[in-house]
């Protein structure tokens, strides 16, 4: 599909409709966040209980997004040129299977190999995935496409933690058997994802003869990612906002509707953050979502209510609304259409290598001091915001 002669940013035109692909590919990460959000928010109570804390938390999500990202980075290469659903199938196939396996673990090593394990599945399909809807879309709307995506992963996010919290609170279910129950959301998403159908149209021409070297991302690029990586090294996961929470009195019955807040924030606001991108520039979105980011992580350590801290989380969430679409829009924008699978696996994998050392500082930081753990992760996302906006704008790649 080509972007040649499409509507600009912001251009007036007959309504848009989201291509069946991108729609089933919503369903299929709505029912995934179910199953993965009915226990993520869970993990730091499970890892006190089992006598692990911020340090375990922070190697757990370092080391599991960082395998994760160097999957990503091998798959989104091999996905250029050939069928991309084969690879989206296959990685939520995986994490469908390891996901209630948390059920079983009794040391904090054990969480962490299955969180591992859940995160390859992760890393298998998230590139091909993205290249796929990027090339289902034309670039005038590839933010609204994208924030749609996200939207219905982020609904999931709220249906996760909700169902984890009628499970624990209403019916007194262990944590374990939550886990254990995953698996329902995660077969429905896999069964789901089978019906995509990857047309001859959406599959995007060989980058490159096999004997040839794969050409070099485009320079514009290659500036965006390194941003984007200074971005991540501050950038902590969420969970220990989850952990601040109960540091701060929250019961554990409590943080999957304070995990519900946050990514019901997001929901609401990602088609429209996306539709921002298309309209007023990916930059722009991107720059602002990034000083939201800062300026939230500069508040957290000030807050010591849970109410206040709770309110601060949920405008915490503008930031994701402000940037998901918007950046993986830009992404596409920038990276020709054949290389588009490489373009996305450097996304992930830079993030996803990133996230080992922000998270491990993070967690070092804040089991001595909590206040400079946020404040360096402000920091960062200050810089990158102010390096965005310096970088030098350009045409879209031509596809």
């Amino acid at each position: 599909m080509s972007d040649r002669r499409r509507a600009e940013p912001g251009e007036v035109g007959a309504p848009f409709r989201l291509p069946i692909v991108v729609k089933t590919l919503g369903w299929v990460s709505l029912f995934t966040d179910v199953a993965t959000e009915m226990a993520y928010p869970l993990l730091p109570a499970f890892l006190r209980s089992i006598g692990a804390g911020a340090q375990s938390l922070g190697i757990m999500e370092g080391t599991a997004e960082s395998v994760s990202a160097l999957v990503k980075w091998l798959t989104g290469r091999a996905s250029d040129g050939r069928a991309r659903k084969p690879f989206v199938v296959v990685g939520y196939g995986l994490a469908t299977i390891a996901r209630p396996l948390l059920s079983l673990a009794g040391s904090a090593w054990q969480v962490v190999a299955i969180r591992t394990t859940d995160r390859i599945g992760k890393g298998l399909r998230s590139a091909p995935r993205d290249a796929l809807l990027a090339h289902s879309v034309d670039s005038a709307h590839r933010g609204y496409a994208f924030g749609f995506h996200q939207m219905m992963d982020n609904i999931g996010a709220v249906v996760g933690p909700l169902v984890a919290f009628m499970l624990v609170r209403g019916l007194g279910l262990s944590l374990r058997t939550v886990f254990a129950l995953t698996i329902v959301p995660g077969l429905l998403a896999l069964l789901t994802v089978t019906r995509v159908r990857e047309s001859a149209s959406e599959k995007p021409l060989p980058a490159a003869a096999p004997s040839a070297p794969a050409a070099a991302l485009p320079a514009r690029l290659r500036g965006y990612l390194a941003l984007v990586a200074l971005f991540t090294l501050g950038a902590s996961a969420d969970s220990f906002l989850m952990l601040r929470m109960v540091d701060l009195g929250l019961s554990a019955g409590l943080v999957p509707i304070a995990w519900v807040s946050l990514n019901a924030s997001k929901a609401v606001l990602n088609i429209a953050g996306g539709r921002l991108s298309d309209r007023f520039g990916r930059k722009r979105a991107q720059v602002a979502g990034w000083l939201v980011y800062a300026l939230a992580y500069a508040l957290f350590p000030m807050t010591q209510s849970i109410a206040l801290t709770w309110a601060l989380l949920v405008a915490y969430g503008a930031y994701y609304g402000l940037t998901e679409g918007g950046e993986k829009a830009l992404v596409a924008d920038l990276a020709p259409s054949a290389s588009r699978g490489r373009a996305y696996g450097a996304l992930h994998a830079i993030t996803g290598l990133a996230v080992l050392p922000a998270n491990a500082i993070f967690g070092a930081l804040y089991s001595g001091h909590v206040a400079l753990a946020f404040q360096v992760s402000a920091g960062c996302a200050g810089v990158a915001a102010v390096g965005l906006a310096l970088l030098p704008g350009g045409a879209r790649a031509t596809d």
